[in-house]
């Protein structure tokens, strides 16, 4: 046993040896069997204002695929958006494709991963200026000095919970020639604490799918690396949607205005200071030329502070661009 198992643990090593793309430009590992399908969870509440959702994924180690969970992170810099990486059919076997951070969001193999990102695109939330919006149907929000809006996701297809691109059972999904302009983009390589998060679980037998069956007891935290915090989210039975969004392969969200929720002003807690992710104050290259975006409705306004609310300090995002 001992022996097959260091057999396994030389092949991986090989593998990623011969593997030399860069992990945030594409390819990573490349396996013969097909990853579980993603396990329902709830997301923990968002930490604090700047924070990105990250959905969990199936990674793959010596000891077959283990579950890296979904967590709240920050991105490299102001206004950069997060495409996950997705498991992908090509010549007889599945090639992880790794996520990147990047003006837009790109193709990720049409896995409806819940949480805004439903198969294309993202409707969690989008950058104006130095602030992030966070569509607070989609995501847990519950902190008070975010900007929010309210916008409902549309799912009007089967519900599963595919993991893959291609193949058999795979999702059929190809990428628009929006995406594909946007492959040429300058991309950031995941942080190191996002880095760290997932070798972090992939030292941990207990998020392998060998020994959780693809339930993992935590399959999400509320930052990276917290996977014993009480705010974590377990895998649950069900279908892979949480109180707040149905996360059915091939949801999309409509651009009809009369769907659009009117950004709410950003207001300060009172007495409860809330997490602030330190950002480089650099903003990133955009060889593309095109503006850092997501979803940008245009009749969406941010309503203006009534008596009961505060103005914003000028903490986070709000430092000024050099």
């Amino acid at each position: 046993m001992q022996i097959l198992r260091l057999v396994r643990f030389f092949s991986f090593v090989l593998l990623m040896l011969v593997l030399t793309a860069p992990s945030f430009a594409g390819v990573s590992v490349s396996v013969t069997i097909a990853p579980p399908v993603l396990p329902a969870y709830e997301q923990p509440p968002c930490p604090g204002d700047g924070y990105i959702w990250t959905p969990g994924y199936w990674a793959y180690g010596p000891d077959g695929y283990y579950w890296v969970p979904g967590t709240w992170a920050t991105p490299p810099t102001v206004g950069l958006l997060w495409t996950p990486g997705y498991w992908g059919w090509h010549e007889g076997v599945y090639v992880w494709n790794a996520g990147y951070w990047g003006p837009h969001v790109g193709f990720y193999g049409g896995v409806n991963y819940g949480f805004g990102y439903v198969g294309t695109g993202y409707a969690g939330g989008y950058w104006r200026g130095r602030n992030f919006f966070y569509n607070r149907t989609v995501n847990n929000v519950r902190i008070t000095n975010v900007h929010i809006y309210n916008r409902t996701v549309i799912n009007n297809v089967t519900v599963n919970r595919v993991s893959y691109n291609g193949g058999h059972g795979g999702i059929s999904a190809r990428p628009t020639r929006e995406q594909e302009r946007w492959t040429r983009e300058r991309h950031y390589e995941p942080t190191g604490m996002q880095t760290r998060h997932e070798h972090a679980a992939g030292r941990d037998r207990a998020f392998l799918a060998s020994e959780n069956h693809g339930r993992p007891a935590i399959a999400a935290t509320a930052r990276p690396g917290e996977f014993h915090d009480r705010e974590g989210g377990a895998a649950r039975s069900g279908d892979a949607h949480d109180r707040r969004v149905e996360n059915h392969p091939g949801s999309r969200h409509e651009n009809s205005s009369r769907d659009i929720g009117r950004p709410v002003a950003r207001q300060e807690a009172h007495g409860h200071p809330v997490a602030q992710p330190a950002h480089d104050s650099r903003r990133p290259e955009n060889r593309g030329g095109s503006q850092p975006s997501a979803y940008h409705p245009e009749s969406a306004r941010p309503q203006k502070n009534t008596p009961h609310q505060e103005a914003h300090s000028g903490r986070g995002h709000d430092q000024r661009p050099h």
